[in-house]
């Protein structure tokens, strides 16, 4: 039987930093899809790697003119759930890495979505199971795993005991590659940091 051999979709965010330092898997993607902060992204994802011992990939597919919100640079759609929002992003992030992932020998891709993310659909429980049953009924068999769906982000650093030398360099800024403080994805790094008393 071959072994498991477990990959994670690595953004540089609180949620895919604690995933990958409880998991460490033998690989990590982060793929540059054409968003905004994909260069700091990318930076923080290679120091996380350096840091916890794991091998570290980037995927570049650049379908910026396919998004929408923040993370593009553009006005959000009509059916937007919110100001970052990119249509089908965690699918389109599922099918990159799997594509990179059959070439690599995965047996299982992780990703990092919580109890807050879903008010979007693709950060739900039925998303997930859905993405699994799809994607490990093609050639490969990949399972599609999100074990962090019951938990808010700042249970994440309690339960897996994450260094905060790890979470200071997290980087969540849907609209720079330096935080601008304001927008979402700041906002809700800047509550993690307040709830798990981290100055």
């Amino acid at each position: 039987m071959e072994p498991v051999k477990k990959a994670i979709l690595l953004s540089g965010g609180i949620d895919s930093i604690c995933l990958a330092y409880h998991l460490k898997p033998d690989i990590a993607y982060t793929i540059d899809y054409g968003q905004v902060p994909a260069e700091r992204e990318i930076y923080v994802s290679n120091f996380i790697c350096q840091k916890i011992g794991i091998k570290h990939k980037v995927i570049t597919v650049d379908c910026q003119n396919l998004g929408s919100g923040t993370l593009a640079n553009s006005n959000n759609l009509k059916i937007s759930p919110s100001e970052e929002w990119w249509p089908f992003r965690n699918q389109l992030l599922i099918t990159l890495a799997s594509m990179q992932g059959i070439k690599d020998s995965i047996s299982e891709l992780y990703l990092a979505s919580v109890k807050s993310d879903g008010f979007h659909r693709d950060g739900t429980k039925n998303f997930y199971k859905l993405s699994n049953e799809l994607v490990s009924y093609q050639e490969g068999g990949i399972q599609i795993l999100c074990p962090t769906l019951e938990y808010f982000s700042h249970e994440l650093v309690t339960k897996f005991n994450v260094p905060f030398e790890l979470l200071s360099i997290a980087h969540s800024c849907h609209i720079s590659n330096i935080s601008c403080g304001k927008c979402s994805g700041c906002l809700k790094q800047l509550r993690v940091r307040h709830e798990i008393n981290m100055k």
